[in-house]
């Protein structure tokens, strides 16, 4: 296949009608993700003083994300996407703006905690909505693979810039809650605008849904093997996250810790581009194991004693692993995920990450105190290993979802068009 060829997959989805003007919106929706929680770290150590109360605040939003992806999604697909996330974009405003009166008025770190819970439990999970959109508006093949594609890279590009925006708006001089603001703007602005574009607005309440329990999603065997895949995958990177700047802080260069993670989001879109028009293996149900083994071997090279320059370029390698995993874990959902239930069931996969997040980034950061950097970067591939052979040993729930006796919503939708 020719590159051009490849690229025209993207501009196919990019193209297709209805698709353009909320992806464009979910752009500006999507960016703030990536720096909102390390703005608010950034805002309360300066408020408080203290690091440690700033941690606990900022894993308070991220277990608040975790909390809300499932239930923002379940709702989604029983209303439509329109109305949940114009409701919740009112809760996060209201959130963010009773978070940033309690750190100016030095309320205790219990209370910073709760409303740093509420402020990510009502975060609008524009992903979820934007990434079950592609397979409305798209049918199944190469070019909704490419939409998905388009997803995971782009949300690589906001994991580079957003950082990056969090500590240029929060530690410049200006105050300190800026970014945290700046962000929580500029996420409702886009969520607003993406909830009210025609292609969202004719999202209407998911029929699909009347045969469920109240599992819902994780009802299927194949949702609890893409659940283990999807932690395995955002363990690994919770210990990677902090132990490649511990490692720049004992080389005396803490402050290329950002910089070094940014380079792996680099490899990422890189290899990500690629693997959108090119997944492998071919067997798809192969792909959540394969990947997450591949991955997890390649863990091991930010172990090497090289210097900072020789973990850039092992970051780079290792890097070009994440977004086809992504990739792969929003593509398998199609597959293995109840029918009316795409919201739901990506946000079990958001929620399985980011509890993987949590678990990789607190045992990391104690073995890098015991036992150095290098400890957690091997901890990460063992880790990676051991779920990695989980999922292989339930490969066979991921070959489809469970029959349903009438056809889907997405299947009348391409009926009647």
């Amino acid at each position: 296949m020719s590159h051009s060829a490849s690229l025209s997959r993207y501009r196919a989805a990019l193209t297709a009608p209805g698709a353009l003007v909320p992806a464009l919106a979910a752009i500006v929706g999507r960016l703030p993700i990536a720096m909102i929680g390390l703005a608010l770290l950034f805002y309360v150590q300066r408020g408080t003083g203290s690091f440690a109360v700033a941690g606990m605040v900022s894993a308070g939003a991220l277990v608040g994300v975790a909390a809300g992806s499932v239930l923002q999604g379940r709702l989604m697909d029983r209303f439509g996407a329109t109305h949940p996330l114009l409701a919740m974009s009112a809760l996060f405003a209201a959130a963010v703006a009773i978070t940033v009166v309690a750190v100016e008025r030095r309320e205790p770190a219990p209370v910073l905690v709760g409303l740093a819970f509420a402020v990510g439990s009502s975060q609008p999970m524009v992903g979820s909505s934007s990434r079950a959109l592609w397979g409305r508006l798209l049918p199944a093949g190469p070019v909704r693979n490419a939409g998905y594609a388009y997803e995971a890279i782009s949300m690589e590009v906001f994991f580079i810039l957003g950082p990056g925006l969090a500590g240029v708006l929060s530690l410049s001089g200006w105050w300190p809650g800026t970014g945290v603001v700046a962000g929580a703007a500029g996420m409702i602005a886009g969520v607003v605008s993406f909830a009210l574009t025609p292609a969202v607005r004719g999202w209407g309440p998911d029929l699909d849904r009347g045969h469920l329990g109240p599992l819902g999603a994780v009802a299927s065997p194949g949702m609890r093997t893409m659940a283990i895949a999807a932690f395995g995958f955002g363990i690994a990177i919770g210990f990677v996250e902090v132990a490649v700047p511990a490692a720049a802080t004992l080389a005396g260069h803490a402050a290329m810790g950002g910089v070094l993670l940014s380079l792996w989001s680099v490899g990422s879109v890189a290899a990500g581009v690629v693997y959108g028009v090119r997944p492998w293996p071919r067997p798809a149900h192969l792909r959540p194991p394969a990947l997450l083994l591949g991955f997890s071997l390649l863990l091991p090279l930010l172990a090497v004693p090289t210097g900072l320059v020789g973990m850039a370029l092992a970051l780079l390698v290792v890097g070009t692993l994440i977004t086809p995993q992504a990739t792969t874990l929003s593509a398998m959902i199609d597959t293995v995920a109840p029918a009316g239930t795409s919201a739901e069931a990506f946000g079990w996969v958001v929620t399985a990450i980011t509890l993987g997040l949590a678990a990789g980034q607190s045992t990391s950061g104690a073995l890098v105190e015991s036992a150095g950097p290098a400890s957690a970067f091997l901890a990460a591939a063992v880790s990676g290993l051991l779920l990695a052979a989980v999922v292989w040993l339930r490969r066979a729930t991921l070959h489809a979802a469970p029959p349903s006796d009438q056809p889907t919503t997405r299947d009348r939708t391409f009926a009647a068009a």
